[in-house]
């Protein structure tokens, strides 16, 4: 087990790196020609790093930027930009004032004059402005509605977009006459542009009777001034923006197939949209764990199963977690008394949840050590307690912030 330990870890080191946005962002502006003063705005977890990574290829072509990410997640000073960092997974006040500095800039553009637009996940939080009338606490009062309810970020984005001033494609609109070029990491399963942060640059794909059926769906207790926005349709044109995908889950999930290909496993990428409860995804994997276990034709040892996407949890306790931790909690009772085999799952951005693990490991042995310390799994699934159940064993993953953000990837590694 201490080589498969080791390798779990070159695997995740890897790729990780593998998935940093500087090359993406670079290969991005070199294809792409500059013809006025250019400007730069910056929102997501990884909107340090790919400011940074323009920055180095453009230097003082850029005349102004703005910066708005996680705190924790920016490293140091650019010069001509400013940084904000702000909250999330729930907005603060730092969020609406990162995003005022941003339609300051947008507002002051001319025709000629194009915006570097930098986008990542995270996005949705971290860049926000409410509509007349409304304020952060009825945006974040829905969020945590949908964030319990277990909605998905689509889900989420959808409702959230209707509240704001620079969602839906309108910081898009208040850069106009000015083009806008943008740059995106896709944390949001099939990379839909208008999902992706809220679609700040980005024509709205849903209507109305979409919101309704979710305000429905998920019984949401609104106020009249929520329903009034939301029930107003969004942009659904855009005639000045360009824009261009650099980083998806697919890519992590084929970087993971290389390094575990190159550590001499062999890799099946089973799918990368993922898209479910994160304990019912756990339950899956543990399932097709104890296939390869029992000698499954297809999966021949040494092998690596590889799922990619975003898991959701819908909370019913007060403990301490996040979907990944909570996906390998809910796997480690189905690979129980299995040899040679561990799971992993693991946040690319370093974040899972509200906790510092970027995700966490199990094996065979997991289910029988956590009994004999007293924890029982079931007990701690209903409380949401992954956190403190892994780190009882040493099996959380840390990695503190990566710079990046294209969801999670899970793998099932054995020999």
């Amino acid at each position: 087990m201490e080589k498969l330990y080791k390798d779990a870890k070159v695997l995740i080191d890897r790729v990780i790196q593998a998935n940093m946005p500087q090359q993406a962002v670079r290969n991005a502006l070199k294809n792409h020609k500059f013809t006025g003063n250019i400007y730069l705005a910056a929102i997501g977890k990884a909107a340090w790093s790919m400011a940074h990574s323009a920055w180095e290829e453009l230097g003082d072509r850029i005349k102004h930027g703005i910066i708005v990410t996680k705190y924790g997640h920016s490293f140091g000073n650019i010069p001509g930009m400013e940084i904000i960092e702000a909250g999330h997974p729930l907005s603060d006040e730092n969020t609406i004032a990162g995003a005022k500095k941003a339609v300051e800039m947008a507002k002051g553009l001319k025709e000629g004059d194009e915006l570097l637009f930098l986008i990542s996940g995270g996005g949705s939080a971290l860049f926000e402005d409410p509509l007349p009338g409304l304020t952060l606490a009825d945006i974040v009062d829905i969020n945590k509605q949908l964030l319990a309810c277990g909605a998905d970020v689509v889900e989420l984005n959808m409702i959230r977009k209707r509240l704001s001033s620079v969602k839906a494609g309108r910081f898009a609109q208040i850069c106009a006459p000015a083009k806008v070029f943008t740059v995106v990491l896709s944390d949001v399963l099939g990379d839909r542009l208008d999902s992706i942060a809220s679609g700040p640059a980005a024509p709205d794909l849903f209507t109305v009777d979409d919101v309704k059926e979710i305000v429905k769906k998920y019984k949401l207790n609104i106020k009249n001034t929520v329903k009034w926005y939301l029930e107003k349709e969004t942009p659904k044109s855009l005639d000045n923006v360009e824009s261009i995908i650099t980083g998806s889950v697919r890519i992590l999930c084929t970087s993971a197939a290389d390094v575990a290909a190159e550590l001499g496993y062999t890799p099946h990428l089973l799918c990368s949209e993922m898209n479910c409860e994160a304990r019912e995804a756990g339950r899956l994997i543990a399932s097709i764990a104890r296939q390869i276990n029992g000698g499954a034709h297809m999966f021949k040892r040494p092998c690596a199963v590889i799922l990619g996407g975003e898991t959701v949890v819908t909370l019913k306790g007060k403990g301490k977690g996040g979907r990944n931790q909570e996906l390998v909690l809910a796997a480690a009772e189905g690979i129980a008394g299995i040899d040679n085999l561990l799971i992993l799952s693991v946040g690319s951005d370093g974040t899972d949840g509200p906790t510092d693990a970027a995700g966490g490991i199990v094996d065979g042995s997991t289910a029988q050590r956590l009994k004999e310390k007293g924890i029982k799994i079931r007990d701690v699934m209903e409380n949401n307690d992954s956190y403190n159940a892994l780190a009882a064993l040493d099996l959380l993953i840390k990695t503190g912030p990566t710079g990046t953000n294209v969801n999670d990837v899970a793998v099932i590694l054995c020999k």
